[in-house]
């Protein structure tokens, strides 16, 4: 009987052990599970602070969570909580109750709902301008972060007028393009007022052009001056070795392009010779190699900048007295990329030019 006892002793025992052990699994099952959730959540609790707008109810800086702000531009931007549940990937009463969450915080209704979907109100419209541009900053700060930790990669995509140019662009870009092994660079060459479009649009990173191309939303770096210079075909009377005197160009034909996106240099060439109180005729032509065929066929003077190459038959004389024409590089008043802030960083560097804000002379 004493050894009968002892066994079931020992049994309870083993029964125990095991249910504590079995207990003790479930445990850190839970806990590494918790522990998983936590970590999907952290990124979506992060809390940003939202300006309050007009109509917007007073409160000490409010708070919200990012996901409320995602979720709220979804709702604004499908007008249907049905469409922007399944865009975000989450349930509809969910969603429904996390907007009721963030009007809750802000202390306003941003929707208006009805039958067919919602819209929004006129605070909910101040509301989505806001949230988008606080989500836009997010984002910047979190690429400006990945940049950062691996180093300065991405990419440019750099316009560059055609017709004038600044002679060191090429240098800029070699030197970029050495210490920035990991920035791809992509170029465009238009009319600046081609590309002064793309810019706004964000289809571009920045341009390099004559000055005269900027507007309140777009900041400049000045680059520096070139010299004007008259283009003349070698059969022309004109043509001649050394500078050509301003006043010989008085009644001969004067190419200009004529072309709305390219207003600003014909601007500029209609400004010089008034300058110069020369009058002469305006005729309208391409640029590059057509203007270049047009010079040598004498049927046109050009007014430029010296080019990369002076094309056959054609002669590149200064003009006297010396005039000069202004270049500027171009970007959004924005925070630009690593990889962009990296470019205007290596455009100071030769002249050391200060940066100014292109507001307060448009």
């Amino acid at each position: 009987m004493l050894n009968s006892a002892r066994l079931r002793h020992r049994r309870q025992l083993g029964e125990h052990a095991l249910s504590l052990s079995a207990r003790s699994g479930s445990s850190q099952d839970d806990y590494q599970q918790r522990s998983h959730d936590c970590q999907l959540r952290r990124f979506e609790s992060q809390r940003v602070h939202v300006p309050s707008a007009p109509g917007l109810a007073k409160m000490e800086g409010p708070t919200v969570e990012l996901r409320h702000l995602r979720y709220f531009v979804a709702i604004a931007e499908e007008g249907s909580f049905s469409r922007a549940a399944e865009r975000v990937w989450v349930a509809q009463p969910a969603l429904s109750t996390q907007i009721r969450q963030l009007e809750a915080e802000l202390g306003v209704r941003l929707f208006e709902r009805h039958p067919r979907g919602v819209h929004l109100t006129t605070a909910g419209q101040e509301f989505l301008q806001r949230t988008r541009a606080a989500l836009a900053a997010v984002e910047t700060a979190a690429v400006t972060g990945r940049e950062l930790e691996a180093g300065v990669t991405g990419s440019v995509r750099l316009g560059i007028a055609s017709g004038p140019r600044w002679r060191h662009v090429w240098a800029l870009l070699r030197r970029f393009t050495r210490e920035r092994p990991g920035v791809e660079v992509s170029m465009v060459e238009a009319y600046g007022g081609t590309l002064w479009h793309e810019l706004r649009e964000r289809r571009l990173d920045a341009v390099v052009a004559p000055a005269g191309h900027g507007s309140p939303d777009l900041k400049a770096l000045e680059l520096g001056s070139e010299g004007w210079v008259a283009l003349i075909g070698s059969g022309h009377r004109l043509a001649a070795a050394g500078p050509i005197a301003a006043t010989d160009l008085d009644g001969e034909r004067i190419a200009v392009t004529g072309h709305r996106d390219d207003a600003a240099l014909d601007a500029a060439v209609t400004q010089l010779l008034a300058d110069l109180d020369v009058v002469a005729a305006h005729t309208r032509g391409l640029p590059g190699p057509p203007l270049y065929a047009a010079v040598a066929e004498n049927e046109v003077i050009a007014l430029t900048t010296m080019p990369d190459d002076v094309p056959p038959g054609v002669i590149a004389r200064t003009l006297h007295p010396r005039r000069t024409l202004d270049f500027e590089l171009l970007w959004r008043n924005e925070a630009p990329s690593a990889a962009v802030a990296a470019l205007i960083s290596a455009a100071a560097r030769p002249t050391r030019m200060s940066v100014r804000s292109l507001a307060a002379v448009a």
